[in-house]
């Protein structure tokens, strides 16, 4: 079956992956050495922030960097609801509220929708949904006039950029997962906060390991054991030079379906190259069940990303919560497969399936 997503196929990949794994086997050194070292500074020069910090995953990446820059138990945290519920649950860990705020026809934070939530948050978390640069620009420019923090969610984003500046080094820290299906995804879990903060920096540092201010000397509430390894870390140097190539093969990809699927009654993604990765890509559809089952029929695999806004889930099922564009997306989103190594033979079928399902589908 043809999945949404998939691994690159590239002989000289495979054998620098093991040369590197090799090379960490070598050194007898596990966490917290040279390669985590090495790949910080790598991939702060990646995204033009002065520091980057290794974690275990990502959302343990956005708790720490909450915690770095203030944010506490009780605290009123500014989020969208259509992003899978991560910036939910590193809230969750740190006993935050979320405030949710609706998204606009991008399906990122609306800009107006946070100015209207503004004066009641300590904090807002701002995510580049599936590779796409949000409105960071206006909604950091917000937070300054409170004095808040704000921070990039950029799971979904390694490389995007606006102006020639990537996601990560608009706002005070960003914080980036390398789960395998990344754009940038290593052989595990993994994570990372990029600031140019020298104090938001020192303070994951020490959160990532305990709470350490020296060896066994914990002085910092909130920390924990969340470390990037080496061999990861070692995974990751390999695979950042490639990102580039990759993204751009996402892109190609997208402007394909973009190109074949317009004019079709169905609801397609706008974005510029530059701003957006391809992550996903993720039209919006009315009879959503019914394409992903012809699709599934052929041998093709959807997902939705993602079906149950924050403020719906069980554990929260919000009902005073009004985010009318949010809900009506997550009953539409599909994400058709997009990733680097789908052949156009590949592209053009499932282009040919959509196409026909939309003419004999009513919308």
């Amino acid at each position: 079956m043809l999945r949404v997503f998939d691994f690159v196929a590239d002989l000289d990949l495979e054998i620098a992956l093991r040369d590197a794994a090799a090379r960490v086997l070598a050194s007898g050194w596990y966490v917290l050495g040279e390669e985590v070292s090495a790949f910080e500074d790598e991939f702060a020069r990646f995204c033009g922030t002065r520091h980057c910090v290794g974690v275990g995953n990502g959302t343990d990446a956005l708790e720490l960097a909450l915690r770095a820059t203030g944010v506490d138990r009780g605290d009123r945290v500014a989020v969208v609801a259509n992003a899978g519920y991560y910036a939910s649950t590193a809230l969750a860990a740190i006993g935050a509220e979320p405030v949710f705020v609706d998204v606009d026809e991008t399906l990122t934070m609306s800009t107006a929708s946070l100015a209207a939530s503004i004066q009641r948050v300590d904090a807002v978390v701002v995510t580049h949904l599936y590779g796409r640069l949000a409105a960071i620009e206006p909604i950091v420019a917000l937070a300054k006039d409170r004095g808040i923090a704000v921070i990039e969610d950029c799971a979904q984003a390694h490389g995007a950029a606006r102006n020639g500046q990537r996601a990560g080094s608009f706002a005070t820290a960003g914080c980036f997962s390398f789960y395998p299906t990344k754009n940038l995804g290593a052989l595990g879990d993994g994570g990372a906060v990029v600031t140019s903060s020298d104090a938001v920096s020192e303070r994951v540092r020490a959160l990532r390991q305990y709470g350490w201010s020296a060896k066994y000397r914990v002085e910092h509430r909130g920390g924990r054991n969340t470390r990037l390894d080496e061999l990861q870390a070692a995974f990751l140097r390999v695979k950042l030079p490639r990102v580039a190539a990759w993204n751009a093969a996402r892109v190609s990809i997208a402007r394909r379906y973009q190109r074949a699927l317009s004019g079709l009654g169905i609801t397609l993604p706008d974005f510029s190259d530059d701003e957006y990765v391809a992550h996903l890509y993720v039209i919006r559809v009315q009879h959503r069940e019914a394409l992903r089952a012809c699709l599934a029929e052929a041998g093709i695999g959807t997902d939705v990303h993602y079906p149950i806004p924050d403020h719906r889930q069980p554990v929260r099922a919000l009902d005073d919560v009004d985010l009318p564009v949010t809900d009506t997306a997550c009953r539409e989103v599909v994400s058709l497969p997009c990733y680097p190594g789908l052949s156009p033979v590949d592209v053009d079928r499932i282009i040919g399936l959509v196409r026909s399902f939309c003419a004999s589908s009513p919308h």
